[in-house]
C-alpha cells in the first residue's frame, strides 16, 4: 500500500515547516498498518499524519 496523494501533501508541508525552524528529521516512516506516515523531528517533535491528510503533533 502507497500513501495517499493527501499524506504526501501534508508530508511535504511538515517537512518543509521543520527545516525552517532547523530543526532535523531524524526518522521518516510509513507504516502499512496503520497506513500513517510518522515524523520524528529534533529531540521531541514526533508527528502522525492519517489518510487523510489530518496531522496529529504530540
Amino acid at each position: 500500500m502507497e500513501p495517499t496523494s493527501e499524506q504526501l501533501k501534508a508530508f511535504y508541508s511538515r517537512c518543509v515547516r521543520i527545516s525552517n525552524l532547523l530543526q532535523p528529521i531524524e526518522l521518516v516512516r510509513y507504516d502499512s498498518r496503520t497506513r500513517r506516515i510518522v515524523i520524528l523531528a529534533g529531540a521531541t517533535i514526533e508527528i502522525e499524519i492519517l489518510e487523510n491528510g489530518e496531522v496529529i503533533i504530540g
